[in-house]
């Protein structure tokens, strides 16, 4: 059973049974969690409960763990609760954030490419501009640039991005 489950399921008063109380007919016990009550102090309400006196108050499994001493995961169990739609769910975030993760990386992958490329272009645009006319170096550069830049626009196609 899910927490919600467990609520509707369960009043304060059949939480109250199981200790061996019974609220008056105004719906009041003396509160277990302190001492020197002369008159009932705790207050119960059809989902929860709150004390005058100490000002313990809370819902069902608050009760439950304050009477046990235990915590919420042990109290949640004490009522019938059940962790594997819980791990099932925990699961399907952990494979969400580890998709999300590699997507990140992808994408960082990418822009260093897209940063390398165009660290390339100017470089070649740089050596074409200070090499003679048609010699092999301009040759040899033109070259690459158009290779860089063909490289550049089917990188940038994926994103429908404008690199100039």
């Amino acid at each position: 059973m899910t927490r919600e489950e467990i609520k509707a399921a369960y009043s304060m008063r059949d939480i109250l049974a199981r200790y061996g109380m019974e609220p008056s007919r105004a719906g009041f016990v003396s509160c277990p969690f302190h001492s020197g009550d002369r008159e009932a102090s705790m207050k119960i309400y059809p989902k929860d409960f709150n004390c005058f006196g100490c000002g313990a108050n809370g819902d069902i499994f608050e009760f439950v763990m304050l009477m046990e001493d235990c915590s919420f995961s042990e109290a949640f169990k004490l009522l019938g609760g059940e962790y594997e739609q819980s791990f099932r769910a925990y699961q399907r975030v952990q494979r969400f954030r580890q998709r999300k993760q590699a997507e990140d990386l992808r994408r960082r992958a990418h822009n260093q490419k897209i940063q390398h490329c165009l660290a390339l272009v100017t470089a070649y645009q740089t050596l074409i501009r200070q090499a003679d006319p048609l010699s092999d170096l301009w040759c040899y550069c033109t070259n690459a640039l158009q290779y860089q830049l063909h490289y550049l626009d089917h990188l940038t196609a994926k994103e429908g991005k404008n690199w100039s």
